[in-house]
C-alpha cells in the first residue's frame, strides 16, 4: 500500500521581496532615465537677482547670487581650454549629447553640468566648491545677464 506525504508548507513571504525588488529597481531606473530625456529637452536657465535657477531634471537647484562668481563666466571652446573638458562622470547623466549632473573636468575640478551644445557652453564658477558648465541657447545673453546679477555680500 503507497501512502503520499504533502511537504510542510515553507514560509515564502519573503520570496515575494525577492520577486519585487527587481520590478522596484525597474520602476526606478525608468523614472530617472525619464527624468533625463526631459530634462536634455526643457532644461532650463533662471537668472534674477536670487541668483541661478537651474530646472530640468534630478540636479536642479537655486546657486545663490553670493555663491557666483559671474564676472568670470565666459563661453567655452573646449580646443582651447581642455582644462574645462568633462572627464569622468561621478553622478549624472552621461549620453552622447547630454551630460548632465556631477562630473570631474579634465583639470580637476568638480562641475555641475547641463551640457547638450559644446558648441555653446559656458562655464560658471562659483565660491561653492564647484563649477557649472551650461547650455543656454543664447550664451553670449546669458554671460551678460549674469555680469547683471547684483554682487551680494
Amino acid at each position: 500500500m503507497t501512502q503520499t506525504f504533502a511537504i510542510t508548507p515553507a514560509d515564502i513571504k519573503w520570496l515575494w521581496l525577492v520577486g519585487a525588488i527587481p520590478i522596484v529597481v525597474m520602476i526606478v531606473l525608468f523614472a530617472v532615465l525619464g527624468a533625463s530625456i526631459r530634462g536634455a529637452r526643457n532644461a532650463e536657465f533662471e537668472v534674477s537677482p536670487d541668483g541661478l535657477r537651474l530646472r530640468g531634471d534630478l540636479y536642479g537647484r537655486l546657486i545663490p547670487a553670493g555663491e557666483l562668481r559671474a564676472a568670470e563666466a565666459r563661453r567655452v571652446d573646449f580646443a582651447r581650454e581642455p582644462g574645462l573638458t568633462p572627464r569622468r562622470r561621478t553622478m549624472g547623466t552621461g549620453l552622447r549629447r547630454y551630460q548632465s549632473g556631477w562630473f570631474r573636468l579634465e583639470n580637476g575640478e568638480r562641475a555641475l553640468l547641463y551640457l547638450t551644445d559644446r558648441s555653446r557652453a559656458v562655464y560658471v564658477p562659483t565660491n561653492a566648491g564647484y563649477s557649472v558648465l551650461l547650455s543656454p541657447t543664447d550664451p553670449d545673453g546669458f554671460v551678460a545677464a549674469l555680469r547683471g546679477v547684483p554682487r551680494q555680500p
